[in-house]
């Protein structure tokens, strides 16, 4: 077993020698060097233990017993490519299949979110025949290329010159600070008329469109959860130009808001995307992820001629792993749990609490909710405070102005407690060496929390 062996510096030095230079960390002015993690929690290399805020990837706790049994245990019979049948492939698929509305049905299994949403637009553009693709403003899929192409979030420095003319941006459906407001008297239909004036001004040009992609809860763009009805009315139009509806559940799916398995479902059984996409979460820290579209769809895809392989998706030891995360989510309730400790609570600004996808605002102009630059310095430097309490969080949104909380699925109301309490004092300027009255949280290495057998 690999073991840390050098001080920190020493880590960094190296870091800085071989690691790419665009290849960030959290807090980049003193980086964590973290050692350990268990459950919610994740400690330093002095032992200090640290409550996981910002780490969406450990969805059921980091390093679950029932999870790291599963894939130890597999790996020490076989791992090999999808090209051999194995059982855990299919298996895993039935029971992924099983959270999900029934005409989605078809499961193409690769590495990582961004591979998952690259997939989708080729499976897009080949049962369309269509290029064109609508994205929301400062939205995120992922690093390759194509998807950079549809990431607002990062390609928003670029010129005009440097976009593609087959990408349109559409407003983000965000009721606090976007266009239309919660104050308007349908919202969703504004935003889903916005989609549609830009597939008729792309039809004008020529343009056809093969998909619109969005996140079911916008995450890096800020948070944002889309007034109720809008995705409705966005597939209407989308599917009378001929396109299909992508939804990403890359940061948001496995039942982490609470009330349904997938982020999507939050707008009513009457939404049913025709492709959906996965991962962060599916492993708990294994690299994997998926695609999961209808029969149709796959079947244009397979009309193409071209045969699609992926060398590690669906590999005996990924869906051990996939399964045991399904095993805990059930077994330990993390989707109930995750309803019951997800409740809100009153802070600052705008809260958009969808149980464990949590995210808060900060504004200083109460009727106008506009953004100022000290807003970006508040919460960039809210989320450094919060680290010296031992709190771990980010700022995100196109302003950097918005705390974003994804922990583990054990997060426990006690630790929800600990972290409004901890951005309290933050945000209120009280956090140099704030304790909690009677609060005795386990602080070094040595107590890090046993796993229930």
């Amino acid at each position: 077993m690999a073991t840390e062996c050098l001080d920190k510096k020493q880590t960094i030095d190296l870091r800085k020698k071989f690691i790419g230079p665009s290849c960030k960390v959290f807090f980049s002015h003193d980086p964590l060097k973290i050692v350990r993690a268990r459950g919610q929690y994740m400690y330093d290399e002095n032992g200090q233990q640290y409550l996981d805020c910002i780490n969406n990837v450990a969805h059921v706790g980091h390093s679950h017993p029932t999870v790291v049994r599963a894939g130890t245990q597999q790996m020490e019979l076989l791992n090999t490519n999808s090209r051999f049948l194995h059982d855990n492939l299919v298996l895993y698929a039935e029971r992924l299949q099983a959270t999900l509305p029934d005409p989605l049905s078809v499961c193409y299994f690769v590495n990582s979110g961004s591979e998952a949403n690259d997939l989708a637009l080729r499976l897009a553009w080949q049962y369309t025949g269509h290029r064109d693709v609508i994205t929301l403003n400062n939205a995120y899929h992922g690093h390759v290329s194509s998807l950079i192409d549809i990431s607002p979030y990062k390609f928003h420095q670029l010129s005009d010159d440097e976009h593609k003319q087959s990408v349109h941006v559409a407003p983000s459906p965000d009721v606090y600070r976007g266009k239309f407001r919660a104050d308007h008297p349908d919202p969703a239909l504004a935003y889903s008329d916005e989609v549609r004036d830009i597939i008729t001004r792309a039809h004008k040009r020529g343009g056809k469109i093969a998909a619109f992609i969005a996140e079911s809860l916008q995450s890096c763009g800020g948070q944002v959860v889309p007034p109720a009805g809008y995705f409705q009315k966005v597939a209407a139009h989308v599917r009378a130009a001929g396109g299909v509806v992508i939804a990403d559940e890359v940061q948001v799916g496995f039942g982490r808001v609470g009330s349904h398995f997938w982020g999507f479902q939050l707008q009513g059984e009457d939404f049913v995307p025709d492709i959906v996409t996965m991962g962060k979460p599916i492993g708990n820290g294994h690299p994997m992820s998926c695609v999961v579209t209808t029969r149709e769809v796959a079947q244009a895809f397979m009309a193409a001629g071209m045969e699609y392989f992926n060398t590690f998706g669906g590999n005996p030891v990924s869906c051990a792993i996939g399964l045991a995360v399904l095993d805990v989510i059930q077994n330990e309730d993390l989707q109930g749990n995750a309803l019951r400790v997800g409740e809100t609570h009153p802070l600052v600004g705008d809260v958009r609490w969808v149980v464990t996808h949590t995210h808060t605002h900060t504004h200083t102009h109460t009727h106008t909710h506009t953004h100022t630059h000290t807003h970006t310095h508040t919460h960039t430097h809210s989320s450094v405070r919060l680290k010296e309490q031992h709190v771990l969080l980010s700022a995100d949104g196109p302003h950097r102005n918005v705390l974003k909380i994804k922990p583990p699925m054990c997060f426990s109301r006690e630790d929800a407690e600990r972290v409004v309490e901890k951005i309290h004092l933050v945000l209120s300027g009280r956090a140099a060496g704030a304790q909690s009255p009677g609060h005795r949280p386990r602080h070094r290495l040595e107590s890090v929390p046993k796993w229930p057998h």
